[in-house]
C-alpha cells in the first residue's frame, strides 16, 4: 500500500500541496502526498489562469527557486500577456490563460516523475500529536501514518459549506465533499480558528455566446514565458479572450434577488476577498457604476466551456441565469454550472513562524488558504516554502526564510505572520516596499543562488542564471564604454523629440534619456554587431536595458533596504517579557506578546506597535 513512516506528509494536493510535496521530495525526503481525489491534483478551482499583477512575480519566484508552477503554466498556456507594460518594469506582471484540464494533468505527471514521492487517496480525519510535536496523520479508515513533519494544505475543504441562493450543502469544491476532523483536532490543542468565504462564477457553453458583440482580447504579439529553464518554449499560437459589460438592466435583475442571497440575508457571516468581490457585492458597494467589466475566458484549447470572470456570485441559479441573459453576447447563454460561494475554516496566520511552522506544534506546517490567503499563486508559494522548511527540519538544517527585500514571497509570509488577516489575503505590488528590486525579470538573480545552496535549484538552473547575469552585466559595460558620434545619434534623437548631441557621448548616457527606448538603441550598428557577436537573446538584452534605464532608482531602493536590514539583524530573545516594559503602550505589549516577533524590524511592522514603542524596546535591549 505505502510505507508506514515518512519524513514529510503533505495533506491536500491543490497548488500549495503540490508545490510542498515536490519541494520536500526533491530535497531528498521520503514524502507522502495525501488527497481525497487523485483525479483533482492541482485543480484550478476558480479562474483558468496563472499570474497577473504581483501574482506573476510570485510564479517567476517559485520557478527561480526550483518549483513547478512556472513550468506547468508554460506547458499548458493558451494565451500570454505581460500586464502593465506602459508602466515601469517594477510593475510588469506576466499572466497566462491556462488549459484547465491539461494544467492538472501536467502537474500530476510531473509529480509522478518526482523521486521520493508516494501518493495516497483518502480523507485525513485528524493528526497524531504527542507532547507538543506532530507524529503523523489519521485517516477516515482509521489508518495511522507516521511522519517527522506534516504540511497541511487543506484549501477550502475544512468544514466547507457551499451556498447557492437558499440552498447550502457541505463541500470543499463543486462535486467534492468537505473534510472534517482536522479543525477540531487543532482547536483541541489550543489553535484559534476562523471562517472565510470565497466564490466562483458560472461556467457557460461557448457555443451559445455571440462573440461579435464583445471586444476581442488577444495575447501578446511576441509572447514570453514564466520559466527561466529551457524545459518550455513561448507560445506560437494563442486563443483569444473576450470582454463585455453588465448594464443597469443586469444590475436591476441582480438586486431583485438580494433577499435570496446568502451574503445579504445573514446565512454567510464570514468575510470574502475585498479585491475580488462577488457581482452582488460590486453593485451594492459601487452603486454609482452603471456597468462592470466581464472577461469571457476559454477553459482550454479544445473545450467549449468558458469562465465568466467578474461574475462571481452566490445568488440563486435562476437569478444568475436571468441576469447573464441580459448581458451583451449572452442572450442565448447555456450554463454548464452556476456560480457559488463557499465558507471554510482557516487559522489566523499569526500562529505561525516565518518558516510556516506552527508555534504550538513542532513539525507542523500550514500553507495556502488554511492561512487566510486567496489565489493559486499565493498558495503555491507558501506550499513551496513550507515543503522546503519541513524537509530542512527533518534534515536538521537551518531554515529557509526570504526577507521582504528579497522576494514577494518574503513580503507575503511576513505580512501574514506579523499582521495576520481577517479577510482573504491577496498579493499586490503595493504591498512590497521594495518592488523596484523585486521585479519579475530578476527573480532568478535574487533567488536561484539561495535555492541552489540548499540543494533544490539544479546545477543547470544555476549555470543558466549565471550566464544571463554575466552577459547582461557585460552588455551594460559595453554601453558605458562605447561612444556614439553626433552623426550616429542625432537622427534617432531628433525622431524621438530628444535634444540633439553637440559632441560624441557614451551610449549609456544616450540610452538613459527618458525618450529613448530599446527599439531605438537597436537601430545603432554598434549595438547590432555586439548582439550578433555574443549571440544574445532578448531576455539578456532587456535585462541590460533595465539596468541602464533604472539604475538610479534601483540603487536608491537598495540603499534604503540595506538601512532597514540593520534592524533585521537585531534579534529579540524568544523568552523576552514585554510586560515588564512600563513605558510601552498596553496595545503594543499585547500584540508583541501574542505574535512574538523574531527581530526589531518585524516588531516594527506589527499593527498597533508605534515607532515610540520600538524606540523604547531598543533602549530596553541596550541598543
Amino acid at each position: 500500500m505505502f510505507e508506514n513512516e515518512y519524513d514529510v506528509i503533505v495533506v491536500g494536493a491543490g497548488h500549495a500541496g503540490s508545490e510542498a510535496a515536490a519541494a520536500a521530495a526533491n530535497l531528498g525526503c521520503k514524502t507522502l502526498l495525501v488527497t481525497m481525489s487523485l483525479q483533482n491534483i492541482a485543480q484550478m478551482s476558480c479562474n483558468p489562469a496563472m499570474g497577473g499583477i504581483a501574482k506573476g512575480q510570485i510564479v517567476r519566484e517559485i520557478d527561480a527557486l526550483g518549483g513547478y508552477s512556472g513550468i506547468v503554466s508554460d506547458k499548458t498556456a493558451i494565451q500570454f500577456k505581460m500586464l502593465n507594460k506602459s508602466k515601469g518594469p517594477a510593475m510588469w506582471s506576466p499572466r497566462v490563460q491556462s488549459d484547465r484540464m491539461r494544467f492538472a494533468e501536467e502537474w500530476r505527471l510531473m509529480l509522478e516523475r518526482t523521486p521520493n514521492l508516494d501518493f495516497y487517496q483518502e480523507m485525513v480525519r485528524g493528526l497524531i500529536i504527542d507532547r507538543g510535536r506532530v507524529r503523523g496523520i489519521r485517516t477516515s479508515l482509521g489508518v495511522e501514518i507516521r511522519a517527522k513533519s506534516v504540511v497541511l494544505t487543506n484549501g477550502t475543504f475544512l468544514n466547507g459549506l457551499i451556498h447557492i441562493g437558499e440552498k447550502q450543502f457541505g463541500g470543499g469544491r463543486a462535486g467534492e465533499s468537505a473534510a472534517f476532523g482536522i479543525t477540531e483536532d487543532l482547536v483541541s490543542v489550543g489553535f484559534e480558528a476562523g471562517r472565510m468565504k470565497t466564490g466562483t462564477p458560472p461556467r457557460v457553453d461557448g457555443r451559445s455566446l455571440d462573440f461579435s458583440k464583445m471586444n476581442e482580447e488577444k495575447g501578446d504579439e511576441n509572447p514570453q514565458k514564466f520559466s527561466y529553464s529551457d524545459q518550455t518554449k513561448p507560445l506560437t499560437k494563442q486563443r483569444s479572450c473576450y470582454m463585455t459589460y453588465t448594464s443597469p438592466e443586469v444590475h436591476a435583475i441582480l438586486r431583485d434577488g438580494f433577499d435570496r442571497s446568502p451574503m445579504f440575508n445573514g446565512r454567510i457571516k464570514s468575510l470574502g476577498p475585498r479585491y475580488c468581490p462577488s457581482i452582488e457585492d460590486k453593485i451594492n458597494r459601487f452603486a454609482d457604476k452603471e456597468r462592470h467589466q466581464l472577461f469571457v475566458e476559454p477553459e482550454g484549447w479544445d473545450t467549449v466551456e468558458f469562465y465568466v470572470n467578474g461574475f462571481s456570485t452566490s445568488l440563486p441559479e435562476d437569478i444568475q441565469y436571468k441576469a447573464l441573459k441580459s448581458v451583451a453576447g449572452f442572450e442565448n447563454v447555456k450554463f454548464f454550472r452556476p456560480g457559488y460561494a463557499i465558507e471554510y475554516d482557516y487559522f489566523p496566520p499569526t500562529q505561525l513562524k516565518h518558516t510556516l511552522e506552527t508555534k504550538l506544534v513542532d513539525g507542523l506546517y500550514f500553507a495556502g488558504q488554511i492561512n487566510g490567503t486567496t489565489g493559486y499563486e499565493e498558495a503555491a508559494s507558501q506550499g513551496l516554502m513550507a515543503g522546503i522548511n519541513a524537509a530542512l527540519k527533518v534534515k536538521e538544517q537551518d531554515p529557509f526564510i526570504l526577507k521582504r527585500d528579497e522576494a514577494y514571497i518574503g513580503v507575503l509570509i511576513d505580512d501574514l505572520i506579523t499582521k495576520g488577516t481577517e479577510e482573504p489575503y491577496r498579493m499586490f505590488t503595493s504591498r512590497a516596499e521594495y518592488r523596484t528590486l523585486l521585479r519579475q525579470d530578476n527573480a532568478d538573480f535574487r533567488l536561484t543562488p539561495k535555492s541552489h545552496a540548499i540543494g533544490l535549484a539544479s546545477d543547470d538552473r544555476m549555470k543558466r542564471m549565471q550566464h544571463k547575469l554575466d552577459e547582461s552585466e557585460k552588455m551594460v559595460s559595453f554601453f558605458k564604454q562605447t561612444s556614439l558620434s553626433v552623426e550616429e545619434a542625432n537622427p534617432v534623437l531628433q525622431e524621438k523629440g530628444s535634444a540633439p548631441m553637440t559632441q560624441s557621448d557614451k551610449m549609456f548616457k544616450v540610452f538613459s534619456r527618458p525618450q529613448i527606448e530599446l527599439e531605438d538603441v537597436l537601430q545603432f550598428e554598434k549595438v547590432i554587431a555586439y548582439i550578433e557577436e555574443h549571440n544574445l537573446d532578448m531576455e539578456i538584452i532587456e535585462q541590460a536595458e533595465i539596468q541602464v534605464k533604472y539604475s538610479g532608482y534601483i540603487e536608491k531602493e537598495r540603499n534604503n533596504a540595506d538601512k532597514l536590514t540593520r534592524l533585521e539583524d537585531v534579534r529579540i530573545p524568544d523568552d523576552f517579557d514585554y510586560q515588564k516594559i512600563k513605558s510601552m503602550s498596553i496595545e503594543a505589549k499585547q500584540k508583541l506578546s501574542a505574535i512574538r516577533p523574531v527581530t526589531i524590524s518585524q516588531a516594527s511592522r506589527i499593527s498597533g506597535v508605534s515607532p515610540s514603542d520600538i524606540s523604547v524596546l531598543l533602549v530596553y535591549m541596550g541598543r
